[in-house]
């Protein structure tokens, strides 16, 4: 009893930390998706990517910060370029197909993720790792400029960021009351088929309240987009734990004080932009604001 009272002071300072920013997080994001044009996004979201980059760089195992450094500056200019390219042509072709590998690349994901630990023979290597570093980022930065570019855009990346979120809440409520069934009982123990079907209903939730108060878009479109990407968020979460796990740290990074690092607080969105991008695309659904 004596440890756990002396515990509180630190929990306090930890949750402080957590809470303030959380707050100047957000206030980022409400702030570059609807003062600013999509260049603003772009340039804001690059940099948070790049930070993404840096501490993916030593789950890699890279060592010196010269090679973390370049690792993370080749990253960005394949990033850049690629996204020039597309923009410039406007290649939704291209798009698709870009979009396409990245699901695919997620599906393999979670084979690795269920068959972990054997499967890091596989992609344990800190080439292949380096490599896994280009499909989980550069796909998901370039599926959300593609959002914020379309008309209403801004509040296209908005609801999917909060169908991440909703997924990401329900799931942890969920799993806490009803869990019992594991999903990947060696990457993250915590983690039930009951928690991400809960998480599933409250992102369906979320995007039910959101269409009859804002956003007036057809219904079926609207599943077809919130579905897909309530669950595929839960991989992009078990992926760095898993390569977490491999690398033996708890954290990514320590950037954000009391939230780890970046690549923490954004490992659901990876994944879940590109499925979230290829739906709109795929399905024609736009946000028409009611």
């Amino acid at each position: 009893m004596v440890k756990r009272v002396r515990n509180w002071p630190m929990r306090l300072r930890v949750l402080k930390h957590r809470v303030i920013t959380a707050l100047v997080l957000v206030w980022l994001l409400i702030g570059t998706l609807f003062l600013g044009d999509w260049r603003v996004f772009a340039v804001v979201t690059g940099l948070v990517m790049a930070l993404a980059c840096w501490e993916w760089s030593d789950l890699c195992g890279l060592r010196s910060q010269l090679s973390r450094g370049a690792y993370t500056a080749v990253v960005a200019v394949v990033g850049v370029g690629l996204g020039v390219l597309l923009q410039w042509y406007e290649h939704h072709q291209s798009l698709r197909i870009l979009l396409l590998i990245a699901c695919a690349w997620w599906a393999v994901a979670l084979l690795w993720v269920q068959s972990y630990p054997s499967s890091a023979i596989l992609w344990g290597s800190t080439p292949v790792k380096m490599l896994m570093g280009l499909v989980i980022l550069i796909p998901a930065w370039i599926a959300l400029l593609y959002l914020r570019a379309q008309p209403a855009g801004a509040w296209l990346v908005l609801m999917a960021f909060l169908t991440v979120a909703a997924a990401d809440v329900g799931a942890y409520f969920a799993g806490r009351r009803f869990g019992r069934t594991k999903l990947a009982r060696n990457v993250s123990p915590g983690k039930t088929w009951e928690g991400v079907l809960g998480g599933m209903v409250l992102a369906l939730l979320w995007g039910g309240f959101a269409n009859l108060t804002i956003i007036g878009g057809d219904w079926l479109a609207l599943l077809a987009v919130v579905v897909p990407t309530s669950l595929v968020s839960v991989v992009g979460d078990l992926l760095e734990s898993m390569v977490k796990r491999q690398r033996g740290v708890k954290d990514s990074g320590r950037l954000l004080p009391g939230h780890g690092g970046f690549l923490d607080r954004i490992d659901g969105l990876v994944a879940a932009a590109p499925v979230f991008a290829l739906a709109v695309l795929a399905s024609g659904w736009t946000v028409s604001i009611a």
